[in-house]
Protein backbone atom coordinates (compact mmCIF):
# COMPACT_ATOMS: atom_id res chain seq x y z
CA UNK A 1 0.00 0.00 0.00
CA UNK A 2 2.98 2.14 0.95
CA UNK A 3 4.70 1.67 -2.15
CA UNK A 4 1.93 1.98 -4.56
CA UNK A 5 1.19 5.58 -3.00
CA UNK A 6 4.70 6.27 -3.35
CA UNK A 7 4.90 5.12 -7.00
CA UNK A 8 1.71 7.22 -7.89
CA UNK A 9 2.98 10.20 -6.20
CA UNK A 10 6.78 10.03 -7.94
CA UNK A 11 4.55 9.65 -11.27
CA UNK A 12 2.42 12.86 -10.70
CA UNK A 13 5.04 15.03 -9.93
CA UNK A 14 7.27 13.45 -12.94
CA UNK A 15 4.22 14.44 -15.15
CA UNK A 16 4.33 18.04 -13.64
CA UNK A 17 7.82 18.12 -14.19
CA UNK A 18 7.24 17.35 -18.15
CA UNK A 19 4.22 19.68 -18.95
CA UNK A 20 4.44 21.85 -16.18
CA UNK A 21 6.80 24.11 -16.83
CA UNK A 22 6.01 24.93 -20.20
CA UNK A 23 2.66 25.90 -19.10
CA UNK A 24 3.76 28.00 -16.96
CA UNK A 25 6.12 29.38 -19.23
CA UNK A 26 2.90 29.99 -21.61
CA UNK A 27 0.72 31.31 -19.20
CA UNK A 28 3.88 33.74 -18.36
CA UNK A 29 3.96 35.18 -21.94
CA UNK A 30 0.34 35.29 -22.26
CA UNK A 31 0.44 37.77 -18.91
CA UNK A 32 3.45 39.50 -20.30
CA UNK A 33 1.87 40.19 -23.38
CA UNK A 34 -1.59 41.47 -21.63
CA UNK A 35 0.18 44.05 -19.46
CA UNK A 36 2.28 45.07 -22.66
CA UNK A 37 -1.44 45.68 -24.33
CA UNK A 38 -2.58 47.51 -21.66
CA UNK A 39 -0.01 49.65 -21.05
CA UNK A 40 0.46 50.75 -25.18
CA UNK A 41 -3.36 51.22 -24.58
CA UNK A 42 -2.94 53.38 -21.58
CA UNK A 43 -0.25 55.42 -23.36
CA UNK A 44 -2.44 55.99 -27.00
CA UNK A 45 -5.12 57.40 -24.67
CA UNK A 46 -2.62 59.60 -22.67
CA UNK A 47 -0.94 60.62 -26.22
CA UNK A 48 -4.25 61.17 -27.44
CA UNK A 49 -5.53 63.77 -24.48
CA UNK A 50 -2.65 65.84 -24.60
CA UNK A 51 -2.75 66.18 -28.04
CA UNK A 52 -6.08 67.05 -27.80
CA UNK A 53 -5.77 69.30 -24.45
CA UNK A 54 -3.01 71.49 -26.36
CA UNK A 55 -5.55 71.76 -29.26
CA UNK A 56 -8.27 72.62 -27.05
CA UNK A 57 -6.72 75.10 -25.25
CA UNK A 58 -5.85 77.15 -28.20
CA UNK A 59 -6.73 76.01 -31.71
CA UNK A 60 -4.11 78.45 -32.91
CA UNK A 61 -1.32 75.70 -32.02
CA UNK A 62 -2.62 73.78 -34.70
CA UNK A 63 -2.72 76.49 -37.54
CA UNK A 64 0.49 77.36 -36.41
CA UNK A 65 2.22 73.87 -36.94
CA UNK A 66 0.23 73.45 -40.34
CA UNK A 67 2.25 76.47 -41.41
CA UNK A 68 5.20 75.99 -39.94
CA UNK A 69 5.25 72.26 -42.14
CA UNK A 70 4.11 74.57 -45.46
CA UNK A 71 6.72 76.87 -44.71
CA UNK A 72 9.28 73.85 -44.93
CA UNK A 73 8.10 71.64 -47.80
CA UNK A 74 8.01 75.55 -49.97
CA UNK A 75 11.85 75.46 -49.09
CA UNK A 76 12.68 71.82 -49.30
CA UNK A 77 11.64 72.15 -53.55
CA UNK A 78 14.99 74.33 -53.31
CA UNK A 79 16.78 70.54 -53.06
CA UNK A 80 13.85 68.47 -54.67
CA UNK A 81 13.55 71.00 -57.78
CA UNK A 82 16.48 70.02 -60.08
CA UNK A 83 17.00 73.52 -61.59
CA UNK A 84 16.72 75.65 -58.24
CA UNK A 85 18.94 73.23 -56.99
CA UNK A 86 21.24 73.86 -59.61
CA UNK A 87 20.91 77.52 -58.96
CA UNK A 88 21.52 77.41 -54.98
CA UNK A 89 23.63 74.46 -54.77
CA UNK A 90 24.04 73.54 -51.01
CA UNK A 91 23.52 77.30 -49.77
CA UNK A 92 20.27 76.03 -50.01
CA UNK A 93 20.53 74.89 -46.79
CA UNK A 94 20.31 78.40 -45.04
CA UNK A 95 16.65 79.09 -46.66
CA UNK A 96 15.49 75.89 -44.52
CA UNK A 97 17.34 77.11 -41.42
CA UNK A 98 15.88 80.36 -41.40
CA UNK A 99 12.54 79.31 -41.59
CA UNK A 100 13.39 77.26 -38.71
CA UNK A 101 14.70 79.69 -36.66
CA UNK A 102 12.72 82.90 -37.98
CA UNK A 103 8.78 81.66 -38.98
CA UNK A 104 7.43 82.23 -34.82
CA UNK A 105 3.84 81.61 -32.88
CA UNK A 106 2.91 85.85 -33.59
CA UNK A 107 3.77 87.80 -36.36
CA UNK A 108 5.27 90.32 -34.89
CA UNK A 109 7.91 87.90 -33.14
CA UNK A 110 8.61 86.54 -37.04
CA UNK A 111 8.86 90.16 -38.21
CA UNK A 112 11.21 91.20 -35.51
CA UNK A 113 13.36 88.03 -36.09
CA UNK A 114 13.33 88.33 -40.09
CA UNK A 115 13.80 91.42 -40.72
CA UNK A 116 17.24 90.84 -37.61
CA UNK A 117 18.28 88.29 -39.74
CA UNK A 118 17.98 89.80 -42.79
CA UNK A 119 19.60 93.01 -41.72
CA UNK A 120 22.69 91.36 -39.61
CA UNK A 121 23.30 88.74 -42.90
CA UNK A 122 23.36 91.89 -45.35
CA UNK A 123 25.99 94.17 -43.37
CA UNK A 124 27.66 91.18 -42.49
CA UNK A 125 28.11 90.00 -46.12
CA UNK A 126 29.00 93.77 -47.34
CA UNK A 127 31.80 94.14 -44.79
CA UNK A 128 33.19 90.37 -45.02
CA UNK A 129 33.26 91.70 -49.08
CA UNK A 130 35.10 94.74 -47.91
CA UNK A 131 37.84 92.59 -45.97
CA UNK A 132 38.36 90.34 -48.34
CA UNK A 133 38.77 93.32 -51.31
CA UNK A 134 41.10 95.15 -49.25
CA UNK A 135 43.30 92.01 -48.35
CA UNK A 136 43.59 90.34 -51.70
CA UNK A 137 45.95 93.60 -52.48
CA UNK A 138 48.52 92.27 -49.97
CA UNK A 139 50.88 89.09 -49.50
CA UNK A 140 49.93 85.99 -48.58
CA UNK A 141 51.07 86.52 -45.09
CA UNK A 142 49.77 90.16 -44.83
CA UNK A 143 46.56 88.92 -45.76
CA UNK A 144 46.04 86.41 -42.66
CA UNK A 145 47.56 88.68 -40.11
CA UNK A 146 45.04 91.42 -41.82
CA UNK A 147 41.80 88.79 -41.61
CA UNK A 148 42.72 87.53 -37.93
CA UNK A 149 42.90 91.43 -37.13
CA UNK A 150 39.72 92.03 -38.50
CA UNK A 151 37.90 89.13 -37.26
CA UNK A 152 38.88 90.17 -33.42
CA UNK A 153 38.18 94.12 -33.75
CA UNK A 154 34.57 93.47 -35.22
CA UNK A 155 33.76 90.26 -33.29
CA UNK A 156 35.11 92.33 -30.15
CA UNK A 157 32.95 95.62 -30.87
CA UNK A 158 29.75 93.71 -31.98
CA UNK A 159 30.05 91.71 -29.25
CA UNK A 160 30.52 94.73 -26.84
CA UNK A 161 27.11 96.57 -28.23
CA UNK A 162 25.08 93.68 -27.55
CA UNK A 163 25.06 95.02 -23.95
CA UNK A 164 23.61 98.42 -24.94
CA UNK A 165 19.91 98.36 -23.41
CA UNK A 166 18.74 99.51 -27.22
CA UNK A 167 20.39 96.81 -29.18
CA UNK A 168 19.79 94.53 -26.67
CA UNK A 169 16.14 94.99 -26.63
CA UNK A 170 16.05 95.41 -30.16
CA UNK A 171 18.37 93.81 -32.50
CA UNK A 172 20.13 91.19 -30.48
CA UNK A 173 19.20 88.50 -32.57
CA UNK A 174 20.55 90.74 -35.42
CA UNK A 175 23.70 91.36 -34.30
CA UNK A 176 24.12 87.24 -33.48
CA UNK A 177 23.41 86.62 -37.31
CA UNK A 178 26.35 89.38 -38.00
CA UNK A 179 28.66 87.78 -35.90
CA UNK A 180 28.03 84.30 -37.35
CA UNK A 181 27.62 85.43 -40.97
CA UNK A 182 30.83 87.72 -40.67
CA UNK A 183 33.10 85.33 -39.52
CA UNK A 184 31.64 82.57 -41.90
CA UNK A 185 32.22 84.49 -45.37
CA UNK A 186 35.53 86.30 -43.66
CA UNK A 187 37.37 83.53 -42.75
CA UNK A 188 36.54 80.95 -45.51
CA UNK A 189 37.37 83.70 -48.27
CA UNK A 190 40.82 83.08 -47.37
CA UNK A 191 40.77 79.79 -48.96
CA UNK A 192 38.15 79.63 -51.42
CA UNK A 193 38.28 82.79 -53.99
CA UNK A 194 34.93 83.08 -55.36
CA UNK A 195 33.35 84.73 -51.44
CA UNK A 196 31.04 86.85 -53.88
CA UNK A 197 29.34 83.89 -55.14
CA UNK A 198 29.09 82.27 -51.64
CA UNK A 199 27.52 85.71 -50.17
CA UNK A 200 25.29 85.92 -53.13
CA UNK A 201 24.09 82.54 -52.69
CA UNK A 202 23.34 82.67 -49.17
CA UNK A 203 21.80 86.37 -49.46
CA UNK A 204 19.11 84.79 -51.43
CA UNK A 205 18.64 81.71 -49.91
CA UNK A 206 17.94 83.27 -46.38
CA UNK A 207 16.10 86.20 -48.31
CA UNK A 208 13.53 83.51 -49.98
CA UNK A 209 13.22 81.75 -46.68
CA UNK A 210 12.39 85.05 -44.53
CA UNK A 211 9.86 85.65 -47.87
CA UNK A 212 7.92 82.67 -47.09
CA UNK A 213 8.25 83.15 -43.34
CA UNK A 214 6.22 86.74 -43.59
CA UNK A 215 4.29 85.93 -46.05
CA UNK A 216 2.81 83.11 -44.09
CA UNK A 217 2.67 85.03 -40.90
CA UNK A 218 1.31 88.30 -41.97
CA UNK A 219 -1.24 86.76 -44.78
CA UNK A 220 -1.92 83.19 -43.51
CA UNK A 221 -4.71 82.91 -40.49
CA UNK A 222 -2.23 85.95 -38.68
CA UNK A 223 -1.72 85.68 -35.04
CA UNK A 224 -1.05 89.05 -33.79
CA UNK A 225 1.16 89.93 -30.36
CA UNK A 226 -1.24 92.87 -30.09
CA UNK A 227 -4.39 90.73 -29.71
CA UNK A 228 -2.44 88.09 -27.35
CA UNK A 229 -1.38 91.56 -25.10
CA UNK A 230 -4.91 92.99 -25.20
CA UNK A 231 -6.45 89.60 -23.89
CA UNK A 232 -3.87 88.83 -21.40
CA UNK A 233 -4.70 92.20 -20.10
CA UNK A 234 -8.55 91.21 -19.69
CA UNK A 235 -7.77 88.40 -18.63
CA UNK A 236 -5.55 89.47 -15.19
CA UNK A 237 -8.26 91.56 -14.31
CA UNK A 238 -11.29 88.90 -14.52
CA UNK A 239 -9.21 86.64 -12.61
CA UNK A 240 -8.25 89.08 -9.96
CA UNK A 241 -11.76 89.45 -9.59
CA UNK A 242 -12.62 85.79 -9.41
CA UNK A 243 -9.63 85.17 -6.53
CA UNK A 244 -10.98 87.82 -4.53
CA UNK A 245 -14.31 87.02 -4.47
CA UNK A 246 -13.03 82.87 -3.95
CA UNK A 247 -11.49 84.33 -1.10
CA UNK A 248 -13.83 86.48 0.63
CA UNK A 249 -16.48 83.44 0.12
CA UNK A 250 -14.38 80.71 1.51
CA UNK A 251 -12.99 83.17 4.40
CA UNK A 252 -16.82 83.30 5.65
CA UNK A 253 -17.69 79.60 4.79
CA UNK A 254 -18.33 76.53 6.75
CA UNK A 255 -14.87 74.63 6.68
CA UNK A 256 -17.05 71.27 5.49
CA UNK A 257 -17.86 72.89 2.08
CA UNK A 258 -14.10 72.97 1.51
CA UNK A 259 -13.54 69.45 2.99
CA UNK A 260 -16.11 68.51 0.51
CA UNK A 261 -14.78 69.99 -2.45
CA UNK A 262 -12.20 67.81 -4.68
CA UNK A 263 -8.72 68.71 -3.33
CA UNK A 264 -6.87 67.05 -7.18
CA UNK A 265 -8.32 70.86 -8.67
CA UNK A 266 -6.19 73.41 -8.54
CA UNK A 267 -6.90 76.10 -6.11
CA UNK A 268 -9.32 78.50 -8.01
CA UNK A 269 -7.91 81.39 -5.96
CA UNK A 270 -4.14 80.83 -6.33
CA UNK A 271 -5.11 79.89 -9.93
CA UNK A 272 -6.51 83.45 -10.64
CA UNK A 273 -3.70 85.86 -9.25
CA UNK A 274 -1.03 83.20 -10.50
CA UNK A 275 -1.21 84.56 -14.19
CA UNK A 276 -0.80 88.35 -12.91
CA UNK A 277 2.49 87.78 -10.59
CA UNK A 278 4.14 85.84 -13.54
CA UNK A 279 3.40 88.39 -16.54
CA UNK A 280 6.36 90.82 -15.91
CA UNK A 281 8.09 89.43 -18.62
CA UNK A 282 5.51 88.29 -21.15
CA UNK A 283 3.97 91.38 -20.98
CA UNK A 284 7.30 93.04 -22.25
CA UNK A 285 8.03 90.27 -24.87
CA UNK A 286 4.59 90.90 -26.49
CA UNK A 287 4.70 94.48 -26.26
CA UNK A 288 7.66 94.18 -28.08
CA UNK A 289 6.76 92.12 -30.97
CA UNK A 290 3.58 94.03 -31.07
CA UNK A 291 5.51 97.07 -31.64
CA UNK A 292 7.00 95.72 -34.94
CA UNK A 293 3.64 94.88 -36.33
CA UNK A 294 1.87 96.81 -39.17
CA UNK A 295 -1.40 98.47 -38.75
CA UNK A 296 -3.49 95.29 -39.64
CA UNK A 297 -6.79 96.88 -37.90
CA UNK A 298 -8.49 100.45 -37.19
CA UNK A 299 -7.78 98.64 -33.49
CA UNK A 300 -4.27 99.11 -33.67
CA UNK A 301 -3.88 102.88 -34.28
CA UNK A 302 -1.42 104.71 -32.16
CA UNK A 303 -1.73 101.83 -29.86
CA UNK A 304 0.59 102.51 -26.89
CA UNK A 305 1.65 98.70 -25.68
CA UNK A 306 4.34 100.30 -23.55
CA UNK A 307 1.02 101.56 -21.71
CA UNK A 308 -0.44 97.61 -21.76
CA UNK A 309 3.07 97.00 -19.58
CA UNK A 310 2.44 99.86 -16.67
CA UNK A 311 -1.17 98.43 -16.70
CA UNK A 312 0.45 95.05 -16.25
CA UNK A 313 2.77 96.27 -13.47
CA UNK A 314 -0.11 98.10 -11.27
CA UNK A 315 -1.81 94.88 -11.55
CA UNK A 316 0.93 92.56 -10.11
CA UNK A 317 1.05 95.26 -6.87
CA UNK A 318 -2.54 94.76 -6.90
CA UNK A 319 -2.44 90.80 -6.94
CA UNK A 320 0.50 91.20 -4.06
CA UNK A 321 -2.21 92.31 -1.73
CA UNK A 322 -4.76 89.77 -3.06
CA UNK A 323 -1.77 87.19 -2.18
CA UNK A 324 -1.78 88.59 1.65
CA UNK A 325 -5.69 88.15 1.93
CA UNK A 326 -5.37 84.60 0.53
CA UNK A 327 -2.54 84.40 3.47
CA UNK A 328 -5.24 84.89 6.00
CA UNK A 329 -6.94 81.38 5.09
CA UNK A 330 -4.23 79.44 6.05
CA UNK A 331 -2.69 81.28 9.11
CA UNK A 332 -2.19 78.96 12.22
CA UNK A 333 -4.13 81.74 14.87
CA UNK A 334 -7.78 81.80 13.40
CA UNK A 335 -10.59 84.06 14.09
CA UNK A 336 -13.63 81.88 15.33
CA UNK A 337 -16.19 81.73 12.95
CA UNK A 338 -18.51 83.15 15.68
CA UNK A 339 -17.03 86.48 15.89
CA UNK A 340 -16.48 86.21 11.79
CA UNK A 341 -20.20 86.24 11.14
CA UNK A 342 -20.18 89.44 12.67
CA UNK A 343 -18.60 91.19 9.94
CA UNK A 344 -19.80 88.46 6.89
CA UNK A 345 -22.43 90.79 5.74
CA UNK A 346 -20.18 94.02 5.05
CA UNK A 347 -16.95 91.99 3.87
CA UNK A 348 -19.13 90.10 1.42
CA UNK A 349 -20.57 92.94 0.46
CA UNK A 350 -17.44 94.81 -0.43
CA UNK A 351 -15.93 92.28 -2.30
CA UNK A 352 -18.34 91.83 -4.24
CA UNK A 353 -18.20 95.78 -5.57
CA UNK A 354 -14.40 95.62 -5.55
CA UNK A 355 -14.98 92.21 -8.23
CA UNK A 356 -17.54 94.18 -9.87
CA UNK A 357 -15.48 97.14 -10.99
CA UNK A 358 -12.76 94.61 -12.25
CA UNK A 359 -14.74 92.79 -13.95
CA UNK A 360 -16.28 96.60 -15.67
CA UNK A 361 -12.51 97.27 -16.18
CA UNK A 362 -11.82 94.07 -17.95
CA UNK A 363 -15.08 94.63 -20.22
CA UNK A 364 -14.25 98.26 -21.09
CA UNK A 365 -11.01 96.99 -22.37
CA UNK A 366 -12.17 93.94 -23.71
CA UNK A 367 -14.74 96.36 -25.83
CA UNK A 368 -11.96 99.08 -26.45
CA UNK A 369 -14.07 101.93 -24.96
CA UNK A 370 -13.58 104.31 -21.74
CA UNK A 371 -15.03 103.70 -18.40
CA UNK A 372 -18.07 104.53 -17.17
CA UNK A 373 -17.48 107.62 -14.74
CA UNK A 374 -19.45 105.93 -12.20
CA UNK A 375 -17.06 102.86 -11.78
CA UNK A 376 -16.99 103.28 -8.18
CA UNK A 377 -20.20 103.05 -6.97
CA UNK A 378 -22.07 104.59 -4.00
CA UNK A 379 -22.35 101.17 -3.22
CA UNK A 380 -18.93 100.27 -2.29
CA UNK A 381 -18.62 103.71 0.32
CA UNK A 382 -21.62 101.83 1.94
CA UNK A 383 -20.03 98.88 2.26
CA UNK A 384 -17.01 100.35 3.85
CA UNK A 385 -19.34 102.59 6.25
CA UNK A 386 -20.77 100.00 7.23
CA UNK A 387 -18.14 98.06 8.00
CA UNK A 388 -16.57 100.76 9.74
CA UNK A 389 -19.74 100.31 11.60
CA UNK A 390 -19.38 97.00 12.58
CA UNK A 391 -15.78 96.56 13.63
CA UNK A 392 -16.87 100.30 15.71
CA UNK A 393 -19.90 97.98 17.12
CA UNK A 394 -17.44 95.70 18.95
CA UNK A 395 -15.21 98.14 21.00
CA UNK A 396 -14.71 94.88 23.67
CA UNK A 397 -13.46 92.69 20.92
CA UNK A 398 -10.75 94.83 19.89
CA UNK A 399 -9.77 96.64 22.46
CA UNK A 400 -10.32 93.97 25.58
CA UNK A 401 -12.48 93.81 28.40
CA UNK A 402 -10.78 91.28 30.62
CA UNK A 403 -8.18 91.92 33.45
CA UNK A 404 -4.58 92.20 32.73
CA UNK A 405 -3.27 88.13 33.54
CA UNK A 406 -1.20 87.63 30.97
CA UNK A 407 2.12 87.11 32.93
CA UNK A 408 0.62 84.55 35.68
CA UNK A 409 -1.72 82.89 32.94
CA UNK A 410 1.56 81.94 31.29
CA UNK A 411 4.05 81.77 34.73
CA UNK A 412 1.02 79.18 35.97
CA UNK A 413 0.69 77.12 32.63
CA UNK A 414 4.76 76.82 32.17
CA UNK A 415 4.87 75.77 35.55
CA UNK A 416 2.36 72.93 34.95
CA UNK A 417 3.79 72.20 32.17
CA UNK A 418 7.34 71.46 33.67
CA UNK A 419 6.01 69.87 36.73
CA UNK A 420 4.52 67.31 33.83
CA UNK A 421 7.47 66.91 32.03
CA UNK A 422 9.99 66.08 35.12
CA UNK A 423 7.04 63.93 36.07
CA UNK A 424 6.80 61.98 32.87
CA UNK A 425 11.19 61.99 32.66
CA UNK A 426 11.98 61.68 36.28
CA UNK A 427 15.19 59.66 37.02
CA UNK A 428 15.44 56.89 39.62
CA UNK A 429 18.85 57.32 41.42
CA UNK A 430 20.73 53.94 42.87
CA UNK A 431 21.21 53.88 47.12
CA UNK A 432 24.38 51.82 47.08
CA UNK A 433 27.54 52.05 44.74
CA UNK A 434 31.46 51.37 45.27
CA UNK A 435 33.51 54.17 44.60
CA UNK A 436 33.83 53.46 40.43
CA UNK A 437 30.56 52.59 39.61
CA UNK A 438 29.61 56.02 41.99
CA UNK A 439 31.63 57.89 39.90
CA UNK A 440 30.86 56.86 36.33
CA UNK A 441 26.70 57.08 37.58
CA UNK A 442 27.84 60.60 38.71
CA UNK A 443 28.57 61.30 34.81
CA UNK A 444 25.95 59.88 33.90
CA UNK A 445 23.83 61.74 36.19
CA UNK A 446 25.52 64.59 34.95
CA UNK A 447 24.78 64.32 31.35
CA UNK A 448 21.62 63.11 31.62
CA UNK A 449 20.52 66.31 33.46
CA UNK A 450 22.16 68.75 30.87
CA UNK A 451 20.27 66.50 27.96
CA UNK A 452 17.21 66.86 30.28
CA UNK A 453 17.20 70.27 30.89
CA UNK A 454 17.79 70.87 27.37
CA UNK A 455 15.17 68.67 25.93
CA UNK A 456 13.03 70.42 28.47
CA UNK A 457 13.73 73.59 27.07
CA UNK A 458 12.87 72.91 23.62
CA UNK A 459 9.37 70.95 24.78
CA UNK A 460 8.84 74.40 26.15
CA UNK A 461 9.75 76.84 24.08
CA UNK A 462 6.58 75.98 21.25
CA UNK A 463 4.24 75.96 24.41
CA UNK A 464 5.10 79.63 25.82
CA UNK A 465 5.04 80.91 22.38
CA UNK A 466 1.64 78.91 22.09
CA UNK A 467 0.16 80.76 25.57
CA UNK A 468 1.85 84.57 25.17
CA UNK A 469 -0.42 84.09 21.87
CA UNK A 470 -3.19 82.89 22.95
CA UNK A 471 -2.98 84.44 26.11
CA UNK A 472 -3.71 87.98 24.26
CA UNK A 473 -6.92 89.63 25.16
CA UNK A 474 -7.63 90.45 21.71
CA UNK A 475 -6.16 87.74 19.87
CA UNK A 476 -9.25 86.36 18.41
CA UNK A 477 -9.39 90.02 16.70
CA UNK A 478 -6.34 89.54 15.24
CA UNK A 479 -6.64 88.34 12.35
CA UNK A 480 -9.46 89.45 11.29
CA UNK A 481 -8.09 92.75 11.67
CA UNK A 482 -5.37 91.56 9.32
CA UNK A 483 -8.29 90.23 7.12
CA UNK A 484 -10.11 93.61 6.96
CA UNK A 485 -7.25 95.88 6.85
CA UNK A 486 -5.97 93.73 3.15
CA UNK A 487 -9.71 94.23 1.81
CA UNK A 488 -9.28 97.86 2.51
CA UNK A 489 -6.13 97.89 1.10
CA UNK A 490 -7.15 96.30 -2.08
CA UNK A 491 -9.62 99.22 -2.14
CA UNK A 492 -7.67 101.77 -2.00
CA UNK A 493 -5.19 100.40 -4.88
CA UNK A 494 -8.15 99.69 -6.72
CA UNK A 495 -7.61 103.18 -7.75
CA UNK A 496 -4.71 103.14 -9.23
CA UNK A 497 -5.76 100.28 -11.49
CA UNK A 498 -8.63 102.47 -12.79
CA UNK A 499 -6.04 105.26 -13.11
CA UNK A 500 -3.97 103.11 -15.67
CA UNK A 501 -6.82 102.05 -17.56
CA UNK A 502 -8.19 105.16 -17.94
CA UNK A 503 -4.98 106.34 -19.36
CA UNK A 504 -4.61 103.62 -21.84
CA UNK A 505 -8.23 104.61 -23.10
CA UNK A 506 -7.34 108.08 -23.21
CA UNK A 507 -3.57 107.42 -25.10
CA UNK A 508 -5.13 104.67 -27.46
CA UNK A 509 -8.15 106.92 -28.19
CA UNK A 510 -11.09 104.24 -26.67
CA UNK A 511 -14.31 105.20 -28.02
CA UNK A 512 -16.54 106.82 -25.20
CA UNK A 513 -18.27 105.21 -22.85
CA UNK A 514 -22.46 104.60 -23.69
CA UNK A 515 -24.36 103.56 -21.14
CA UNK A 516 -26.63 101.57 -23.99
CA UNK A 517 -23.68 99.15 -24.87
CA UNK A 518 -24.18 97.65 -20.99
CA UNK A 519 -27.45 95.95 -22.13
CA UNK A 520 -25.19 93.82 -24.26
CA UNK A 521 -24.02 90.55 -22.53
CA UNK A 522 -20.57 89.69 -23.06
CA UNK A 523 -19.71 86.03 -22.62
CA UNK A 524 -16.63 83.85 -23.27
CA UNK A 525 -17.47 80.69 -24.41
CA UNK A 526 -13.93 79.46 -23.86
CA UNK A 527 -11.36 80.00 -21.12
CA UNK A 528 -9.11 82.84 -21.39
CA UNK A 529 -5.76 81.82 -23.75
CA UNK A 530 -2.67 82.00 -21.57
CA UNK A 531 -0.14 83.04 -23.89
CA UNK A 532 2.76 81.84 -21.63
CA UNK A 533 2.21 78.32 -22.81
CA UNK A 534 2.82 79.66 -26.37
CA UNK A 535 5.82 81.06 -25.96
CA UNK A 536 8.61 78.56 -26.91
CA UNK A 537 12.27 78.88 -26.84
CA UNK A 538 14.21 80.52 -29.40
CA UNK A 539 17.63 79.38 -31.41
CA UNK A 540 20.07 81.02 -33.29
CA UNK A 541 21.60 79.64 -35.83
Amino acid sequence: MATKVHVGMETEMNGNGRNGVPEMVKNNWKKRLLDFSGKMKRFTGCLWRTIWKAGREDPRRIIHAFKVGLCLTLVSLLYLIEPLFKSFGTSAIWAVMTVVVVLEFTAGATLCKGLNRGLGTVLAGSLAFLINYIATRSESVVRAVFIGAAVFLIGTAATYMRFFPYIKKNYDYGVVIFLLTFNLITVSSYRVENVLKIVHDRFYAISIGCAICLFMSLLVFPIWSGEDLHNSTVGKLEGLAKSIEACVNEYFNDPEIKENQDKSSEDPIYKGYKAVLDSKSIDETLALYASWEPRHSRHCYRFPWQQYVKVGAVLRQFGYTVVALHGCLQTEIQTPRSVRARFKDPCIRLAGEVTKALMELANNIRRRRNCSPEILSDHLHEALQDLDTAIKSQPRLFLGSKKNQTTSNMLALAAAHAARYKQDHGVSLASVKTDSSAFLEWKRKRVGREEAKENERKALRPQLSKIAITSLEFSEALPFAAFASLLVEIVARLDHVIEEVEELGRIACYKEFNPDDDDISVTCKRPPVDVTKNQLPSHAY
